[in-house]
């Protein structure tokens, strides 16, 4: 457990003592923000959700689209 507790504690202070990196750490942070839920709203919608009613029907469709032959 000790040898974890100083793992962190080089990587809390070597942050801490960074200056270009925190603004980049920043910039990172922003785009994955904007890639997971941003174009998760409005470019992959759920379309299983509007075309069925129930979670059996879903999963009904789903394992018939896996297991079809094409």
């Amino acid at each position: 457990m000790l040898i974890l507790r100083k793992i962190l504690n080089f990587y809390v202070d070597g942050f801490r003592s960074m200056t270009i990196g925190k603004r980049l750490w920043l910039i990172i942070l922003i785009k994955l923000f904007i890639i997971f839920v941003v174009f998760r709203l409005f470019f992959f919608p759920d379309i299983l959700k509007t075309k069925f009613d129930t979670d059996k029907e879903r999963g009904d469709y789903v394992i018939e689209q896996l297991t079809k032959e094409k």
